[in-house]
């Protein structure tokens, strides 16, 4: 059974290319062995992530509760969750989409504001927006 789950987060700390680079470099290892396939958004200035995970319903449920355990994750908020048929983000371990580089009146068509603030959109919207900045070419790393 592939489930999708939409969460977003903010980091206890400044996100910086180190620390990004600790998530993947984690993501890339682990995820292809439990068959998860996701995005990851990062909003800097905001210390927002927001993310999507792909996969099987026990793989993608063990990896949200090491997330909610992870002490770089505060304010961790379930956005949406639901059984697929299909992946939106097949084609990657984990992508990574800098919200830093997007034009702003992306964000707007989703959000209250345009800036990244996931606790003013529903999970639908975040997975849309999500959607449209892969299919954008807003993806700044993926494999």
């Amino acid at each position: 059974m592939l489930t999708r789950l939409v969460y977003a987060s903010r980091a206890t700390d400044v996100i910086d290319d180190a620390f990004l680079k600790s998530i993947l470099g984690s993501s890339r290892a682990h995820n292809p062995e439990q068959g998860i396939t996701g995005v990851l958004c990062v909003y800097q200035r905001g210390n927002v992530f927001l993310q999507a995970l792909e996969g099987a319903r026990t793989a993608v449920n063990a990896l949200y509760c090491r997330i909610v355990r992870d002490p770089r994750h505060r304010d961790i908020t379930l956005l949406d969750y639901s059984e697929i048929e299909q992946r939106l983000f097949a084609s990657w371990r984990m992508g990574i989409i800098d919200v830093g580089s997007v034009n702003l009146s992306t964000i707007l068509r989703y959000s209250e504001k345009a800036v990244l603030d996931p606790d003013t959109m529903s999970g639908r919207a975040a997975l849309a927006l999500l959607e449209e900045l892969t299919t954008s070419g807003a993806i700044v790393s993926h494999d």
